[in-house]
């Protein structure tokens, strides 16, 4: 089984799923000595089978692949309903038709499940909750090490007695989606130093921190405080090798975005991203309807896919550090 005393750098990429995550990305940082991951939320098993035999072509190095933990709560359908009116007239402008009716999906997460103990990848970790004591069980069974996001103590402790063996600690200014367990638990918002200590002291596990690395000085710390390795992603946005759309890259070092937010407006569960015209229009409405929501805004996402204002720009407190540079270099430059 996968162990973080494997890694030449202890640096992990993070999952970033819906795109910007790629298979040479993954095996980009891997190749560089760290842990590269795959972010595999909205894939088919079927495509996840081929990205896993795809990043494999690309490296012979241990990577990990992200699943989120589905969670359905009852269905909120006047707040949907309204929520969907409140769109209507942005999606007119660009042409995008808006779903009726978006029924839950649990993302074929079982099927996923499976294709991860068949592959035998080496770490599978897991967002927005923990899975149970059986599937952690049967990934174990396979040789695969099983880590779990948490953003506070509590969630910790809940994964470390499902029976994982790793924790990814995530900070409240890590981009993109908060690994909260609930939809709608409120976020905790924790600083990623802080949270690291009191998850190693809590649980004994290896422990991951991520959120708000910016610089060496900042895995050192982490380090320091009892990480066995650091997580990056918003670093890793502007990469030739990461998926991120080209409005993605340029607004990173746009000064017209000079802020991040926590915000329902896209998916329904909260994520960090700059402030745009979106997120200021619609945040204040945005109901906690997950996955409906994401899958309501989705057609706008891609009908606006060059328009900074109208996409999800998920990034980290930190992101005026990323530098369009390869994985690898940045991988190196975080080397402690």
């Amino acid at each position: 089984m996968f162990s973080f005393d494997h890694l030449s750098v202890p640096i992990a990429g993070a999952p970033m799923a819906g795109g910007t995550s790629t298979p040479e990305l993954t095996a980009a940082v891997s190749n560089a000595g760290g842990l590269g991951f795959y972010g595999a939320a909205y894939l088919s098993p079927d495509q996840l089978r081929d990205t896993i035999a795809t990043i494999r072509s690309l490296t012979d190095r241990p990577f990990g692949v992200n699943l989120f933990v589905p969670e359905e709560i009852p269905f909120d359908a006047a707040a949907f309903a309204a929520y969907r009116a409140r769109l209507e007239p942005l999606a007119a402008r660009l042409g995008a038709d808006l779903p009726d009716d978006v029924p839950y999906t649990d993302d074929s997460f079982d099927g996923k499940v499976q294709v991860l103990i068949e592959e035998r990848v080496p770490v599978a970790s897991f967002t927005f909750g923990c899975p149970d004591r059986e599937t952690i069980a049967r990934l174990q069974a396979a040789g695969v090490l099983v880590a779990g996001t948490v953003t506070n103590v509590a969630e910790a402790v809940i994964a470390r007695d499902a029976g994982v063996d790793a924790v990814c600690a995530q900070g409240v200014s890590a981009g993109g989606h908060r690994a909260t367990y609930g939809i709608l638990d409120t976020d905790p918002e924790i600083d990623t130093l802080p949270l690291t200590g009191a998850v190693v002291e809590a649980t004994g596990l290896p422990v991951v921190a991520a959120g708000g690395v910016t610089s060496v000085a900042d895995v050192r710390a982490l380090i320091d405080a009892g990480a066995v390795a650091v997580q990056v992603g918003t670093l890793l946005l502007r990469c030739p090798e990461a998926g991120t759309r080209q409005a993605h890259r340029d607004a990173l070092v746009d000064p017209r975005f000079t802020e991040t937010v926590t915000t329902r407006a896209y998916s329904g569960r909260l994520a960090r991203g700059l402030v745009n015209d979106f997120i200021a229009a619609h945040d204040a409405d945005a109901p906690p309807v997950y996955p409906q929501v994401n899958t309501l805004t989705g057609p706008i996402r891609r009908a606006g896919a060059a328009d900074p204002d109208v996409i999800n720009l998920w990034a980290g407190r930190g992101f005026r550090a990323a530098q369009a540079i390869p994985a690898a270099d940045v991988v190196a430059s975080l080397q402690p």
